[in-house]
């Protein structure tokens, strides 16, 4: 292996994710997994565990699987991946059941948990106000620039070929591969630049958070290279948005039982 390859292999073994790795080594999370792919085809390992041990100087090759290396290797990694994406959407819902309407803790993990599994850079969960007006309620991981520019804007108005103004029509999602390669970004439309120049976004996609028929935010994230968001990514985004308006639904009806115990 080379000196990059053992770095990540140790530090995955260690209990390190994808994007704590690549945020140490300045690297895409996609990254980290192309290169775990290859350490366990090299040492033909098909779990963790078995990487650990053969780091630590535990067991040794088969050869007999030498010709499925690459096939074991993909396998692996999508298993441990699967049991990744179980164990943070559990992790959430107990979250959320424990929360006792603390919606800054809830969503601080649910974006945080979004963020590792679909492989992203910063979220902003947006708060829907009607006739076209966000706010930006939560974010995690947004450069300090872009923060700056939402808290100075507080409630504003986004305008239709913006990806939450499609948003808002369609009630659906948006998977914009490059916010620098469309129109919108060679007019003067602020969010946008906003979006691309204070935050570095190249690519996002938008939830729409629906309570019921009633669109009550959208939940985005953000990649600051173009690497289109893929069903996977996007289904796993939708997920964490339907948990959202789940933890946000818990707060406000745990805030009205405690208005009426006030009053009692």
């Amino acid at each position: 292996m080379s000196a990059r390859e053992l770095e990540i292999a140790q530090s995955y073994a260690g209990g390190q994710t994808y994007h704590g790795i690549a945020e140490r080594l300045h690297i895409a999370p996609s990254t980290v997994r192309t290169h775990l792919a290859t350490i366990y085809r090299k040492l033909e390992v098909s779990s963790k565990l078995e990487l650990r041990a053969r780091l630590e100087g535990d067991g040794a090759p088969n050869g007999s699987r030498t010709d499925h290396a690459a096939v074991i290797s993909e396998l692996a990694l999508s298993l441990e991946e699967a049991i990744g994406r179980e164990r943070a959407l559990s992790e959430v819902l107990r979250i959320i059941s424990r929360s006792r309407g603390d919606t800054e803790a809830v969503m601080a993990a649910i974006l945080g948990h979004a963020l590792e599994l679909c492989d992203a850079e910063f979220g902003i969960l947006f708060e829907y106000h009607g006739d076209r007006q966000f706010s930006a309620r939560f974010t995690r991981g947004i450069p300090q620039s872009f923060r700056s520019w939402l808290e100075a804007q507080d409630v504003f108005a986004v305008g239709n070929a913006t990806g939450l103004g499609r948003m808002e029509t369609a009630q659906d999602v948006v998977n914009i591969v490059d916010v620098r390669a469309e129109d919108l970004y060679k007019t003067d439309d602020p969010l946008r630049h906003a979006t691309a120049d204070l935050g570095g976004a190249r690519s996002f996609v938008a939830i729409p958070m629906l309570s019921g028929d009633s669109l009550v935010g959208a939940f985005s994230i953000y990649r600051q290279q173009v690497r289109p968001f893929n069903a996977q990514a996007t289904a796993l985004a939708h997920t964490f948005a339907d948990q959202s308006v789940i933890a946000l639904d818990n707060a406000r009806m745990i805030s009205e039982l405690r208005t009426l115990g006030g009053k009692a």
